[in-house]
């Protein structure tokens, strides 16, 4: 039998892995890395006992520090870098009671602690611990300071200020009455509490308030757009009226020109055809002027031409000239000597209309001959 004041083994064995895993679990909560990103506060049973907030590079807390180990030391970390808080759009009213929607965003962050020995109740990272606690409790705190200084600040100027620029392409000229709005409602935020700054009360830096958009609540904005598309309709209209005007204008002018460069190009044509005919008279009058016979035989036989045809049959007297061709046969040419002195004269009227009423004759019997 085994001795009861004696333990087993088992038992011994499982007293010394559990002390070596509290030595362990010790040694490990024993140390705290601080990275530069972070500020640091170290509890000891309730109470602060170290805050690693210095992030010069001198006297900086960055890198290992030691500690009394979990759970008698617990640790708590906080963002030491800007932190950007971008709240909803809220309505507010302007100095003419107009209704708008503000969009801003705020810039803040943990204070740096001064320069010195500070005691640990007057660190800025203390005091955000204990009026904050948390960056959602102090962004929550922040939204509606924000809040209210920017309805202040947009109750004291009319929308006409808030919407007014120099130039049209260039934007507002100099500081622009946002810009001014945001600044001091900044401002105000810093002189809140009086003497005490936001960074005295709770540890907080402002670094910068933006005003980032500006625009109409949903119910204001479909009136709003109708307006400016009626305006621009508007506009419109008289841009298209001025267009067709000036096309009317210009195809008129057009049809003008135009008109009067075809009424000269046909006056020319007149004037050249004009020219061409009476040239062709006087060649044609001096052709016929060197041998008159000869162009009475042309015409004759021109006549034939028309009137003559398989199934003709002409009834003309003796002393026609159609028929003393057909009976005499081709006259026998002259030999004359064409005169240079002779001036061209008018081809025979009255051999040309005897030669022509001849050919009406003929033409008169062959629709009433036989063949």
């Amino acid at each position: 039998m085994k001795n009861p004041g004696e333990t087993s083994p088992l038992l011994r064995r499982s007293a010394i892995l559990l002390l070596f895993a509290l030595v362990v679990l010790a040694l490990c909560t024993a140390f705290v890395f601080v990275d530069e990103t972070e500020i640091v506060l170290v509890e000891t049973l309730g109470r602060i006992s170290a805050v690693y907030d210095r992030a010069d590079s001198a006297s900086g807390d960055r890198g290992l520090h030691v500690k009394l180990p979990w759970p008698i030391a617990t640790v708590r970390r906080f963002d030491r870098r800007q932190q950007l808080f971008d709240p909803p759009g809220r309505e507010m009213f302007t100095r003419d009671k107009k209704n708008i929607t503000v969009s801003s965003f705020l810039c803040w962050r943990i204070a740096d602690p001064p320069a010195g020995d500070v005691p640990l109740a007057e660190r800025p990272a203390v005091k955000f611990f204990r009026g904050l606690g948390s960056i959602e409790t102090a962004q929550a705190r922040l939204d509606a300071r924000v809040r209210s200084a920017l309805e202040v600040e947009v109750g004291r100027v009319e929308l006409t200020e808030l919407l007014h620029v120099g130039a049209p392409e260039g934007g507002p000229m100099g500081e622009s009455p946002i810009r001014k709005i945001a600044d001091r409602a900044l401002g105000e935020l810093k002189r809140q509490d009086g003497s005490e700054s936001l960074g005295d009360r709770l540890g907080i830096e402002l670094v910068d308030l933006r005003i980032k958009r500006i625009n109409l609540p949903d119910g204001n904005r479909m009136a709003v757009y109708e307006r400016m598309r009626t305006e621009r309709e508007r506009i419109a209209e008289r841009y298209r009226s001025a267009g067709l005007a000036e096309r009317v204008r210009i195809e008129s002018q057009a049809r003008r020109q135009s008109d009067e460069i075809l009424a000269r190009a046909e006056a020319d044509a007149e004037r050249i055809r004009g020219e061409g005919e009476a040239d062709a008279i006087s060649i044609l009058n001096a052709a016929h002027a060197r041998d008159p016979e000869f162009y009475e035989f042309q015409r004759t036989l021109a006549t034939y031409a028309k009137v003559l045809s398989e199934r003709t049959t002409l009834v003309i007297s003796s002393g026609s000239r159609l028929f003393k061709l057909l009976s005499e046969g081709v006259p026998a040419p002259e030999n004359k000597q064409p005169s240079p002195e002779r001036k061209p004269e008018a081809p025979p009227e009255t051999a040309d209309k005897s030669l022509r009423g001849a050919a009406r004759d003929a033409a008169g019997s062959d629709s009433s001959g036989a063949p």
